[in-house]
């Protein structure tokens, strides 16, 4: 889905000061910059396709212009029709910044935030509007800090799962589809659908607003896929793993995302399973691997048993 200058406007609340007529624009790179050596007249370097950021420094330098030299340094800019410039919250927008964005149709915009918050904000939104996804079948979940994608066959139970979960005081991120990006190698983000956000689908029920039913709080708009679980239903040929030991992930873009397979019958606790397999993420994460600490022992006490024989 292309991202315009008005999306951005949106998303951050913009003020537009000039160039209305170009905020159907499409920003097609994440990267931002900050034009300060052209405004000293070099333009070899100049990254015409970025959203061009203007901070107190900029706009202090520009002062030391003269009045030709502004003319000119600003039309140049201009004239390599970047997407948009966007002046931060405490210096006031050039006149020749608004004559030349009604000339052209590039939006002046202006931000209440500060220079560096503004630069850090719109990059990350920035690109994660603009990479690449992923569709993926399945419900996204945050489990105290540890993002569990909820995967398995239509009709297994997915959301109804994760209603109980929210119900448990763990939020929702996506249900039936999440969009994924790779925010950098060895890091997923993954949220909903503009359409779908704060929805469950609940077969006999249809969809539940979860944010109304149980607060803001029941909601978080993206979260890092750290662990995936895949409901499928119990096989009495299958011999399921019984002690954790082998690990298995799944790669997505160029991370491997932790991986586990669960199997469901009537009588065990889905949910309650999918919160402990969470916990057991975060404890390996922070060096704890109780699968492998209680062979240990059992290894251990092997070995002492043996020794009292030989003694």
């Amino acid at each position: 889905m292309a991202l315009t200058v008005e999306d951005l406007v949106r998303d951050f609340k913009l003020e537009v000061s000039s160039g209305h007529d170009g905020l159907n624009s499409e920003i097609t790179n994440p990267q931002l910059t900050r034009p300060g050596i052209e405004l000293a007249g070099l333009f070899d370097f100049f990254e015409h396709d970025r959203v061009q950021i203007f901070g107190s420094k900029e706009v202090t330098f520009f002062g030391w212009l003269t009045e030709e030299d502004k003319e000119i340094r600003v039309e140049m800019l201009f004239e390599k029709r970047p997407p948009a410039f966007i002046f931060s919250k405490h210096v006031d927008i050039p006149e020749v910044f608004n004559r030349m964005g009604d000339k052209y149709n590039i939006p002046v915009l202006k931000s209440y935030l500060r220079t560096s918050s503004l630069f850090s904000k719109l990059y990350q939104h920035l690109y994660g509007r603009l990479a690449p996804r992923k569709s993926i079948h399945g419900t996204l979940v945050d489990i105290n800090g540890i993002g569990v994608l909820i995967k398995g066959k239509s009709g297994v139970g997915k959301s109804e799962v994760a209603l109980e979960l929210v119900k448990r005081g763990h939020q929702l991120v996506a249900d039936d589809r999440v969009d994924v990006y790779q925010k950098e190698v060895g890091t997923l983000v993954g949220e909903a659908p503009r359409l779908l956000r704060e929805h469950l689908e609940i077969r006999g029920i249809g969809i539940v607003n979860v944010v109304k039913l149980f607060g803001a709080s029941a909601f978080k708009e993206y979260m890092d896929v750290m662990l995936i679980v895949d409901l499928v239903q119990w096989d009495d040929s299958v011999d399921y793993d019984r002690l954790g030991l082998d690990s298995e992930t799944t790669r997505i873009f160029d991370t491997d995302v932790v991986s586990v397979k669960v199997p469901i019958t009537a009588a065990r606790s889905v949910p309650s399973l999918i919160e402990v397999a969470a916990m057991n993420t975060r404890l390996k994460a922070l060096g704890t691997n109780m699968a492998k600490d209680f062979t240990d022992a059992i290894s251990e006490e092997i070995k002492n048993k043996n020794t009292k024989k030989k003694s």
